[in-house]
């Protein structure tokens, strides 16, 4: 496949078989999460990979006790009785996306995008390799999530990712806004 297909397919799975993913396919997606580029070239991330059901239960339990409220331009909700599909329980897997902001490039935070790009290649390389990821972000339960983690005071948590096998099928997007609206030469 390539990347360009990867890219034009790859969707967020929420629900996941009931299958461990292969340690030689973990570690392909976090070697392409090694080898992004970073802010001259200072790779200030980290990784946590979380299989323990236990761990995962506890960051759920945080997840559900921080959820703000939909905003009011929010799609409805889905019709009563039908079950919200929560990727953090389906998946085997969850890997956290930290970074030591003092060993990023100086004098910005740099690391927020430094780990959202080698985050960016494990979504892809898993894609490629037939597992699907869902994109969690974290916001106010970061210092929660820490210590349920046992992050050292100076880690920060930019985002998680699930990881596992497919449970549902999804058709490539199609509603991308056309190039002519988003993209300007030389002046907006």
């Amino acid at each position: 496949m390539s990347v360009f297909e990867i890219i034009r397919t790859r969707r967020s799975i929420r629900a996941y078989e009931d299958k461990p993913v292969e340690e030689d396919k973990l570690r392909r997606v976090l070697e392409a999460a090694r080898m992004a580029p970073s802010a001259g070239n200072r790779q200030p991330w980290r990784f946590i990979v979380i299989t323990d059901p236990k761990v995962k239960e506890a960051i759920i339990e945080v997840k559900e006790r921080f959820r703000p409220p939909p905003p009011k331009s929010a799609p409805p909700a889905p019709p009563r009785g039908t079950p919200r599909i929560n990727p953090l329980r389906t998946a085997p897997i969850i890997i956290v996306g930290c970074a030591i902001p003092s060993e990023s490039f100086p004098g910005t935070d740099f690391w927020k995008i430094d780990v959202s790009i080698a985050l960016q290649n494990l979504v892809l390389a898993a894609w490629e390799l037939g597992l699907g990821t869902c994109w969690i972000g974290v916001f106010h339960e970061e210092e929660e999530l820490k210590r349920v983690l046992g992050l050292p005071s100076e880690a920060r948590i930019v985002a998680m990712v699930t990881l596992g096998y497919p449970a549902e099928k999804k058709e490539p997007v199609t509603d991308r806004k056309p190039l002519e609206e988003i993209v300007r030469y030389n002046h907006w």
